[in-house]
């Protein structure tokens, strides 16, 4: 029988302090597969630069082991690992033209003038730069810079490419512009790419998978629909996307599902993710998962909620509608609804009454954690 392939990187309880004291990567145990895009995405302190940092060889673990192919890299310095490497500010040599600051990898590798020649103009062709060879990096537009920096990385036909944060710098249409660009030499390559980033949006357009870090923790790592759909914790479920939290207490569970009484009075079914029975949790509902009418909840049916539209906002390809939510004589909820914009809203007008409901699949039961 033929083996699986060894993972292209592997963080074996990988652990680093700075100052001895906080953690900035707590026990790391993840795997990136040959060929695979894997972002490490989370809020700034989460430790994402940093688990680059120590892959790249800039950074020592304090403990665990880093395996680049099946390897240990602990031993080998940085120009060594054959990594490619991306940062936000893209590091550009501002005297060197496009095509020296794209050659310069292949001169510290001491290849010949011919080959460096040839692989810089297949790169910059690849990158779409052909033709501004001779243009210095402050001639250069932001995306065009960038493009630079993504050939600098690939022309030495790296293993594995590093991307920290790259995109950062760029205003939003480029950025999507430039998402688009890294997934298609990703798709046309089949390098191992390992990408910083803390957009969720941009996270979720690029990845074969996400990682989400918190101080340092791995929380939990999938595709991105699977970490969507199916969030193992209230961080994921809030990182992730938009989301309402509802509070509440755990009345009884049943195999997989929670009878949660919400803080707003209503009675409602949800999926377990974390919550045990008696203890207080927090339902989680996407906010295009809720269906709103202007009628009353006897008239939407059974686990309808009563509501009262509070606002209504337009958002260019959906209209967004905050709404207060409970029974009489328990505190209301506040709740987010989407709807396709063009869809009429009849009658869903601010001060006036609403019904919400949704499926019980759409909704996961969580313990509460603190932070928003």
């Amino acid at each position: 029988m033929q083996s699986e392939p060894a993972p292209a990187v592997s963080f074996r309880h990988v652990h680093k302090s700075y100052d001895r004291k906080i953690p900035a990567v707590r026990g790391l145990s993840l795997e990136v597969a040959p060929g695979e895009l894997l972002t490490l995405l989370g809020p700034s302190g989460a430790g994402k630069t940093t688990v680059l940092m120590l892959l790249a060889g800039f950074e020592r673990p304090d403990a665990g082991e880093i395996l680049v192919d099946g390897h240990p890299v602990a031993r080998t310095p940085p120009h060594r690992r054959g990594i490619g490497i991306v940062f936000q500010n893209y590091a550009l040599f501002p005297h060197l033209t496009v095509a020296g600051n794209t050659a310069f990898p292949l001169r510290m590798r001491r290849f010949q003038r011919a080959e460096r020649e040839a692989r810089v103009a297949r790169t910059l062709e690849l990158v779409r730069l052909q033709g501004l060879e001779d243009r210095l990096p402050s001639q250069l537009s932001g995306g065009q810079q960038q493009r630079v920096a993504l050939a600098r990385a690939l022309v030495f036909a790296p293993r594995l490419v590093l991307l920290d944060e790259p995109l950062g710098a760029l205003d939003r249409q480029l950025r999507e512009a430039m998402q688009f660009e890294i997934r298609q030499l990703h798709k046309r390559l089949g390098v191992t790419i390992l990408y910083v980033t803390h957009d969720q949006a941009e996270a979720v357009a690029l990845s074969d998978r996400i990682a989400i870090l918190a101080a340092g923790t791995l929380r939990q790592v999938g595709t991105p629909q699977a970490l969507y759909d199916e969030p193992e914790s209230e961080f994921v479920a809030r990182f992730l996307g938009q989301n309402n939290r509802l509070p509440g207490r755990v009345d009884a569970v049943e195999d997989e599902w929670a009878i949660v009484r919400l803080d707003c009075g209503a009675t409602v079914e949800a999926q377990v993710a974390d919550a045990e029975p008696g203890r207080a949790c927090v339902v989680s509902v996407r906010p295009e998962r809720i269906a709103v009418a202007a009628v009353s909840a006897a008239e939407m049916g059974e686990g309808a909620l009563p509501a009262i539209v509070r606002e209504v906002i337009f958002q260019g390809d959906h209209i967004r509608l905050r709404l207060e939510v409970g029974l009489p004589g328990a505190p209301p909820a506040a709740v987010t609804v989407k709807r396709p914009a063009g869809v009429p809203l009849s009658g869903l007008e601010p001060g006036q009454p609403a019904a919400i409901a949704w499926q019980p699949h759409h909704a996961r039961a969580f313990r509460p954690e603190a932070g928003r």
